[in-house]
């Protein structure tokens, strides 16, 4: 069973592992089994911190999904991307060493590469199956074509496409609701990502679920989104939560291929986005919800 909520380990670095272990089994307890890494975070060091609890606490590995990516590569003159075969295998094994366990649930690749060979990429995904290495795989920020491309020529399944998506981050689904409207967002070719990834039951890991724009912000309690505030606040006195799981309640009550990846270290706020997954709001209020981001609805 992998849980709808995932936490995110982009900053457990700064925590200590007496605080990262209370955070995991918090996780666990709240309904949250599903904990996402990269490589490059912190450059391994958030893997290796993780891999320290499991090492000291082998009994929580059976309990949980781990997910990892590859294919950024960190340079100190600017970051460039690799997903050759011997580059997926080379991080896998350093993963494994750095999260101490002898295999991977979810294996992504984390951004599309321009040298890109999707053969290459089949040959690495099946040696890391047939090992026992990796159970399975999937992608993040890949366009429509890229991953159909990937679909295509990939003997195991691709099962995850991570992107970033959010009530103030909409650019996924807003085609959905401009056919022969003269906007920009019209044109946009990410609605067909969504219903590909329908299509196929290919899940869509959300990231940056509370960002409005790249990286530009929280839209939560911020003054430039008062009306959605608003709305979010009513929706959160209706359904007894705070308003971090109404934000995450509309996405997941968007379609069942969603889950979204919190990447809060506080146990509190993890708790709180946890009862997201019991939400499902009505298409008035997902509508309503929408509309007072600031998204068009003709």
């Amino acid at each position: 069973m992998l849980s709808k909520i995932i936490q995110g380990c982009m900053r457990i670095k700064k925590m200590n592992e007496e605080d990262l272990y209370s955070l995991i089994m918090s996780d666990i307890e709240n309904g949250i089994n599903y904990f996402d890494h990269a490589d490059i975070y912190a450059h391994g060091e958030c893997e290796k911190k993780f891999g320290k609890v499991l090492a000291n606490h082998p009994e929580i590995r059976g309990k949980i999904i781990l997910q990892t990516k590859c294919g950024i590569v960190l340079n100190r003159t600017g970051n460039y991307y690799d997903s050759s075969k011997q580059h997926i295998l080379e991080s896998v094994d350093n993963s494994l060493e750095n999260l101490h366990t002898n295999y991977i649930d979810y294996l992504l690749i984390h951004r599309p590469d321009a040298f890109m060979n999707v053969r290459e990429i089949s040959d690495a995904f099946d040696i890391l199956y047939k090992t026992g290495k990796v159970r399975h795989f999937g992608v993040s920020n890949f366009n429509k074509y890229q991953l159909d491309n990937l679909v295509k020529h990939c003997h195991q399944l691709i099962e995850v496409n991570q992107l970033q998506f959010s009530l103030c981050h909409t650019q996924l689904i807003d085609g959905e609701f401009l056919t022969n409207v003269d906007t920009e967002a019209a044109q946009s070719a990410d609605s067909e990502l969504m219903y590909y990834c329908k299509d196929n039951n290919i899940r869509v890991q959300a990231w940056s679920p509370f960002q409005f724009g790249y990286f530009e912000g929280i839209f939560l309690d911020s003054p430039k989104f008062p009306e959605l505030n608003a709305k979010l606040k009513e929706l959160a006195e209706k359904y007894n939560c705070d308003t971090n799981a109404i934000a995450v309640a509309w996405i997941l009550t968007y379609s069942s291929i969603m889950s979204v990846i919190a990447g809060s270290t506080k146990i509190n706020r993890m708790a709180s986005i946890a009862k997201a997954k019991d939400i499902r709001l009505s298409k008035k209020e997902w509508y309503d919800l929408y509309r007072t981001a600031g998204h068009l609805l003709p």
